[in-house]
């Protein structure tokens, strides 16, 4: 087994930045080797080389191979492991940014999306190696490591719309359902409908939550939920946001009944979940 790992020295905060690039590294895994479970406080990108491994988040396995992607989401618990046969070697890179998640849509990237396939591997492996070579430049790394990062990314979102390989019992076939997520995932913060998103997508509202149950294992409606709480359940690590700015930043106008449906959703209301975190 062998690892390696860069560590960068932005000093900018990531609230600041387009992106800002953290650390990356490469590391040949022993077999069975894991991570976690745990989460992250920035967005990961593991790139496969070679080898196999499986990746847990929430309920849902991913069997992964050489050529897939992966991402961990910030403040999502993540599980993954090599193969006992065949144990991979990946590469990985860890950012955030003002434009992060917006980036990783539109690679198909998403939490509730972590995985895609890239056939790109010599292209992939020259931007690892930019990072890696950027690192260690004294002048000039800022703009190497950033720019192979972009590169990553770019290349990412050229093959992601061929390449989904989600194994969310149907979700590679389904475009509705795919686009209904993404569509989501932007739109969340406001006070939307599952009616105005049937609409969008152009079908029967009671048509469209079949399929999409059925590919997702939860209605719409409870996965617009669960995606609201589990960014404001982000968001409540920052003390200088109010419940109700937490509330309005994930589509509720009215705090009191964010307070009530997130009392129901985590056991605990807003204040006490806070407390709890802040501890």
């Amino acid at each position: 087994m062998y690892s390696y790992e860069y560590s960068i020295p932005f000093t900018e905060p990531a609230s600041k930045m387009d992106l800002k690039l953290y650390y990356c590294g490469t590391e040949d895994c022993d077999r069975g080797n894991s991570w976690g479970p745990a989460l992250k406080d920035h967005y990961k990108i593991h790139y496969i080389h070679s080898g196999k491994g499986m990746l847990k988040i929430g309920d849902k396995t991913y069997n992964l191979s050489k050529g897939d992607c992966f991402l961990i989401s910030p403040d999502i618990i993540t599980y993954f492991k090599s193969d006992e046969e065949d144990p991979w070697t990946y590469y990985w890179v860890a950012f955030d940014g003002i434009n992060a998640e917006s980036y990783l849509n539109r690679a198909n990237l998403s939490s509730t999306n972590p995985v895609i396939s890239c056939e790109k591997d010599d292209l992939i492996l020259n931007c690892f190696n930019g990072m890696f070579d950027g690192s260690q430049k004294s002048k000039s790394g800022d703009l190497r490591l950033l720019s192979s990062l972009y590169m990553l990314l770019s290349i990412l979102m050229e093959t992601s719309d061929n390449t989904s390989t989600s194994q969310n019992a149907g979700l590679k076939d389904n475009y509705h359902v795919t686009k209904a997520i993404k569509w989501i995932e932007v739109n969340y913060s406001r006070n939307m409908t599952i009616e105005e998103l049937s609409n969008f997508i152009g079908l029967n509202r009671k048509y469209f939550s079949k399929i999409f149950k059925e590919a997702i294992g939860m209605s719409p409606q409870s996965f617009l939920i669960e995606l609201r709480f589990n960014r404001a359940c982000a968001l409540m690590k920052n003390s200088y946001l109010s419940i109700g700015d937490i509330s309005r930043s994930v589509g509720y106008e009215d705090p009191l009944l964010f307070s009530r449906v997130f009392k129901k959703f985590k056991g605990m209301a807003p204040n006490s979940y806070r407390k709890n975190q802040m501890q």
